[in-house]
């Protein structure tokens, strides 16, 4: 079996540009150009997915970068019919970085007779000759738990921190942490420990899904920098609604930073419309010609963050490290670098 050298990267289509950023970012760490496996990824005329790698792969080291995000059942079968095509090519492993992780909703039974999807979506990954996942901010931390594989899960928290120092320098002591909801409060904890800022929740009553029919601030926004944190935006109905609810309660601006800008239907032109300052969102999902031109929207990286994470797999060494500020300053320096 023959001594791999470097690690190898291939990508499906669903967020080709952060896999590019990532063999970009790889090669200035390595001091050698890393360029993505060469294939075909493509659909059959019937809408079938066909999967051809026309490098040697035999012994590798393989890393599977796709996102499962719209169209979620079409990228997550890009997913595992790249990896039968790799497991059956006699890789040496194979792991799947999935920077956002679909179906990680469906993660328990809210009802009778309902699936539970995000285990069978574990139970797929594997069967397909998956060995280890690479993903950021699980909607529920308890998926690592479907898998009988290592899921390393990095947080975009760190990334966010070092992004509001540079923005909100010298008013630093004026920003609250917001948490959308009640179950989001570690996710927002997390990110007002590292920054040092007060928090405080938005208690919502649900009538039926995708509605909002009542908010309520916990904790003083009045003349306070209002920061909503949250791991997913899909319509932005509960997040606009929850920036009207802070400025109604006296904050001077709202500002929002959410892992993954799933952002479907309406969501642009609610942004667009809404009284946020600001929405930052990771590059984990492609964004569509519409977040992409909206200026209220704007784009933080997580190839450095997947990069480290990538080589610290490959090298056998830790990947918790990527938690610590002094750990990821460095990596973000020239990006997102304090202040």
């Amino acid at each position: 079996m023959p001594v791999t050298q470097e690690p190898k990267l291939i990508s499906g289509n669903a967020n080709r540009p952060l896999a590019e950023a990532i063999a970009k970012r790889m090669s200035m760490h390595r001091g050698a150009k890393i360029d993505l496996c060469d294939a075909r990824v493509e659909r059959f005329n019937d809408g079938e997915i066909f999967v051809e790698v026309f490098e040697n792969v035999r012994g590798e080291d393989m890393f599977v970068v796709q996102s499962t995000s719209n169209p979620a059942n079409d990228n997550l079968m890009e997913l595992l019919i790249i990896s039968d095509a790799l497991r059956r090519s006699s890789a040496r492993r194979i792991t799947a970085v999935i920077p956002y992780f679909g179906y990680a909703r469906q993660d328990r039974r809210t009802k009778a007779r309902t699936p539970i999807s995000a285990k069978l979506v574990a139970n797929m990954m594997v069967t397909a000759g998956i060995e280890r996942v690479l993903t950021m901010d699980l909607h529920a931390a308890q998926i690592q738990g479907f898998f009988d594989i290592p899921v390393d899960n990095l947080y975009a928290a760190p990334i966010f921190a070092l992004d509001i120092e540079r923005q909100f320098a010298g008013r630093m002591d004026q920003i609250t942490v917001v948490s959308p909801d009640v179950g989001g409060v570690a996710r927002a904890r997390e990110l007002a420990k590292r920054i040092g800022a007060p928090l405080s929740i938005v208690d919502k009553r649900r009538e039926k899904p995708g509605e909002v029919a009542e908010m309520t601030v916990i904790g003083e926004v009045k003349d306070r920098i209002a920061i909503i944190v949250d791991d997913i935006c899909d319509t932005a109905g509960t997040l606009c609604k929850a920036a009207e609810t802070l400025m109604g309660q006296g904050a001077t601006e709202v500002h929002s930073y959410i892992t993954h800008g799933v952002l479907s239907g309406p969501a642009v032109e609610r942004i667009a419309d809404s009284v946020m300052g600001s929405l930052v969102v990771t590059d984990t999902i492609a964004p569509t010609g519409p977040v992409a031109a909206c200026d209220r929207i704007r784009r933080v990286p997580t190839a450095p963050m997947f990069t480290q994470a990538i080589l610290n797999i490959w090298n056998g060494t830790s990947v918790s490290s990527l938690f610590d500020a002094d750990t990821l300053g460095p990596i973000y320096e020239g990006h997102y670098s304090a202040a």
